[in-house]
């Protein structure tokens, strides 16, 4: 994982928690890096794993649920510090459907080293998409809180259904209807 995601993570726990928290989570999850992470590095994704998993333990909020809470302010730090991504948009569907197509391939020539989940869209109608996640990290959850981070930004729309496949890949279908 980029090392931006890891920053904007301590960032988030420092500003919802407190720096205490950080320090603690950093010292519990034994971390090879100790926690010092540039935006540009590359890390394990084990490393966030423990991270979550012992900012969890610590304030009892489920897994999951921390993992939405950060995509959606993950979210909107990306669009702050990303606003190309969104601006050539005709809106939040076709900003969601170019994911994989456009906003994959443009990071991917800013960091060739990235390793992108994969996302796949089909358009049900043209007020719904269908926007399949997939990852061997199985970060489903982030996922649905940088979906929720989008609805929130476009003011327009919602996250109507989240099903785990068989596969361990996600699918979530996102509507504009009324």
């Amino acid at each position: 994982m980029k090392g931006l995601i890891f920053t904007e993570f301590l960032t988030m726990v420092e500003q919802k928690f407190s720096i205490d928290m950080v320090d603690e989570i950093i010292e519990m999850s034994e971390l090879p890096h100790g926690g010092a992470y540039t935006s540009v590095g590359t890390y394990s994704h084990l490393e966030m794993n423990a991270l979550v998993s012992n900012l969890s333990q610590k304030t009892g909020i489920p897994l999951g649920s921390l993992l939405v809470v950060f995509g959606e302010y993950l979210f909107q730090t990306l669009a702050k510090s990303y606003p190309h991504f969104i601006n050539g948009s005709k809106g939040l569907l076709d900003f969601l459907g170019s994911i994989e197509n456009y906003i994959h391939i443009e990071v991917k020539k800013l960091y060739p080293d990235a390793e992108l989940p994969k996302f796949s869209s089909h358009y049900t109608d043209k007020n719904t998409l269908e926007l399949t996640y997939q990852s061997e990290r199985h970060y489903g959850d982030l996922a649905e809180g940088l979906i929720i981070g989008a609805i929130q930004h476009f003011k327009t729309g919602k996250l109507v259904h989240k099903e785990k496949l068989a596969d361990g890949s996600v699918k979530f279908v996102i509507t504009t209807h009324g």
